[in-house]
């Protein structure tokens, strides 16, 4: 929505120790940068293993001491990307920038599939939102009982009666309707929960991501990253424009998206995203795009 690079690297490559928790099977921090080789230089540096966060010991020896030397300007070249048109099928202008961006790639020389959708399209929606509930109270909770003493929250229990303490500066734009369902969920161990990672581990991995690379033998998935940036309503709520995050998230799968051009003076990104420690590949294909892509405008908003 930026008009920036953004990389997203496969869970535990990037410590999150210390990153105030939302869900710890989709928590990642990763590189925003102004250009692919700034992300892949970031990346390279943030990248290291953490014996105090479980997921960066699930990596064992598979980090990379250097992400530059992936970068590649002619790195579509004989790659095979699948184009996942579900995530905008019903959004006629946007698929018609897809259109634009499938065209850029085959000129670079990419080999296109199209389409090549995730065969469990959308059905890690409902499953997601019960595993984000569940690990955002526990994760949170753990977070902030490690908080001194001095400070007043050390749960979410403490946090929703904080809120409604200070209502008037904490709730006079919204309520704190998702930290009261977090609240009401049980621990990580009851089935309810159990049984929705296993669902979102299916749509997103073993039957989605994994599986329409190994069908189409793809390097990448590509599609728009998300639609343009809507402006902010306090009255009905965000206008969600759509995109493609959630899966390669839910999966602690990579995904990094790059500049493609603007939609009425707005940002938009294209998106690549693969099986777990796709990284170099990634970044090749991207830094591949990237040469070809429209130039980033100077943006206009606000004196020069």
């Amino acid at each position: 929505m930026c008009g920036l690079v953004g990389i997203k690297p496969t869970l535990g490559l990037v410590s999150r120790r210390g990153i105030v928790p939302l869900a710890h099977s989709q928590d990642t921090a990763g590189p925003i940068a102004r250009s692919v080789a700034d992300a892949a230089l970031l990346l390279s540096i943030m990248s290291a293993p953490d014996p105090a966060d479980p997921a960066s010991v699930a990596v064992g020896h598979r980090f990379e001491a250097d992400y530059t030397r992936f970068l590649d300007p002619a790195g579509l070249k004989g790659a095979r990307l699948g184009i996942a048109r579900r995530f905008f099928a019903d959004n006629a202008p946007l698929d018609r920038f897809l259109n634009e961006c499938v065209a850029l790639l085959k000129s670079a020389g990419a080999e296109i599939i199209d389409p090549a959708d995730l065969p469990m399209h959308g059905a890690w929606v409902d499953a997601e939102n019960e595993v984000l509930a569940y690990e955002f109270k526990a994760d949170l909770n753990a977070y902030l009982a490690r908080m001194p003493s001095s400070i007043a929250v050390h749960n979410l229990e403490d946090l929703i009666r904080f809120n409604e303490a200070h209502a008037a500066q904490e709730l006079d734009l919204f309520d704190q309707e998702l930290l009261k369902k977090a609240q009401a969920k049980g621990t990580l161990e009851e089935p309810a929960y159990q049984q929705a990672r296993a669902q979102c581990l299916s749509a997103t991995r073993t039957n989605g991501i994994d599986a329409v690379l190994a069908a189409h033998r793809l390097d990448a998935v590509v599609t728009l990253t998300q639609g343009p940036a809507w402006l902010i309503d306090p009255v009905n709520g965000d206008l969600d424009t759509g995109g493609c995050s959630s899966p390669p998230a839910i999966a602690g799968y990579p995904h990094i998206t790059v500049p493609a051009g603007q939609y009425r003076g707005l940002p938009i990104g294209l998106s690549f995203f693969a099986s777990a420690f796709s990284e170099g590949v990634l970044i090749k294909l991207a830094s591949g795009f990237e040469h070809v892509a429209p130039s980033r405008p100077r943006p206009s908003l606000g004196s020069a």
